[in-house]
């Protein structure tokens, strides 16, 4: 009785106010059983010449000193609902005084038809738009996103929230402003309704972007597009991103996540290389691997994976040498909702094998759960739900406990910090 009543408080504190507070201490005593810490470590990070690097920028950082670092966060669906990942952006970007970099890309989900982050908002008249996503057979131009959103009508209005359910110290304010669409057509008039806003801009035709510097700082912009001329049959304005800029020193944390999107998928994405060059990250944790194995057993081509997972990395290392790669194992998980899914284990073995190849480090998600047909326990305890593939909302907030402890522990050992004094940091981060 006193365990159940244990559950129900720590459900009822999770759910209610922890969507970026540290949960996982309370909840180990109740879920324990199910998540083995042991595992939970960015493995060879120590050997990584590329986490030497990173680390110590992060010290210089966490010390007070103005440096940028830039994260980037690829994955399916885990992170185009940016639960977990939006929660180490925040922990990270809450670090201090000076580790609040700018929002960054951004994605209108919600135009495209399909679920939007709930840290900020992109809306207008959604009827009149259409997605585009790498991972299905549609076939439109895509960038970095991964997905496109089209208009094809006459009129629209645009407005972007920079801050909506997010949980930073400060709001996130720009000064500039990226819209990522098909430059290659003029078929749109693009107007913000704010006259006085924009004092200049630039149209980058190479990378596909018009870039837009304000007059001052906004937490917000509403933007009109029209069509030029009514007699054009084959109009489309093609919405491939935005960034939402300024020049803060910090932490720049990017998340970009397809539902169902594999390596296979990525690779469509024709111009996602070429509007990487833009960034250079400094960090790039690799999520992508649920939605490749997704198949039985005999489907899955285990030396594709391998060869798209290579030359994801070989592209990342193009557009920066010395970028850290932090590749993580997908969780375990069921096929068709009935099937304990073996392709897991084979991907495991293929990550640890890439790893220790680029002098990289792995944070192995399918040990930490309990391996092989361990989802159904996390399902029996809800913190997945029925399909055993996604997580539930308290589940996704433990997954981001569990990395944000992996990447202080990788932090300390780096750079001789005291772990529990970094981790007592972030866990008071709001007291």
């Amino acid at each position: 009785m006193m365990k159940r009543r244990l559950l129900i408080i720590a459900l009822f504190w999770a759910t209610n106010f922890s969507a970026q507070r540290y949960i996982l201490d309370s909840i180990l005593p109740i879920h324990g059983r199910v998540i083995h810490q042991e595992e939970n470590q960015f493995q060879f990070a120590l050997e990584s010449p590329y986490f030497n690097l990173f680390f110590k920028r992060m010290d210089s950082i966490f010390e007070g000193k103005n440096d940028k670092l830039h994260i980037f966060h690829i994955g399916g669906s885990h992170i185009q609902a940016d639960i977990y990942s939006n929660k180490l952006r925040t922990y990270l970007q809450n670090t201090n005084d000076v580790s609040m970099a700018q929002r960054g890309f951004i994605f209108p989900f919600y135009l495209a038809k399909t679920n939007n982050p709930s840290n900020y908002k992109i809306s207008g008249t959604r009827d009149k738009w259409k997605g585009y996503r790498c991972s299905v057979t549609d076939s439109v131009a895509w960038g970095l996103s991964g997905i496109s959103a089209a208009f094809r009508e006459k009129s629209d209005t645009i407005y972007i929230k920079a801050n909506h359910k997010n949980y930073t110290k400060n709001s996130y304010k720009f000064d500039k402003f990226r819209l990522f669409y098909n430059t290659w057509k003029n078929d749109y008039d693009i107007r913000f309704l704010d006259s006085t806003l924009v004092v200049s801009d630039t149209l980058n035709s190479d990378v596909f972007y018009k870039e837009y510097r304000f007059s001052s700082e906004v937490d917000s912009i509403a933007i009109a597009i029209q069509l030029k001329d009514s007699t054009n049959v084959n109009p489309e304005f093609l919405f491939m991103g935005a960034e939402l800029m300024n020049s803060n020193p910090g932490i720049e944390y990017t998340s970009i996540g397809v539902n169902g999107a594999s390596f296979a998928f990525y690779n469509r994405s024709a111009y996602f290389e070429k509007q990487l060059q833009l960034y250079k990250p400094d960090l790039f944790i690799i999520s992508i691997g649920t939605n490749d194995a997704y198949m039985s057993k005999s489907q899955f081509d285990g030396e594709k994976f391998k060869n798209y997972y290579e030359s994801f990395i070989q592209m990342i290392q193009r557009v920066n040498p010395n970028c850290a790669i932090l590749l993580t194992v997908p969780n375990d998980s069921y096929y068709r909702k009935k099937i304990p899914n073996p392709n897991t284990a084979t991907q495991q073995k293929i990550i640890y094998e890439i790893t220790q190849k680029y002098q990289m480090a792995v944070w192995d998600f399918y040990k930490i759960m309990g391996g092989f047909g361990a989802s159904n326990k996390w399902y029996q305890r809800k913190l997945m739900p029925r399909d055993r593939v996604h997580f539930t909302y308290l589940g996704y907030q433990i997954k981001a406990d569990l990395l944000l402890n992996a990447f202080i522990d990788a932090w300390s050992k780096t750079t001789n910090r005291d772990k529990e004094q970094l981790l007592h940091h972030y866990k008071n981060l709001y007291e």
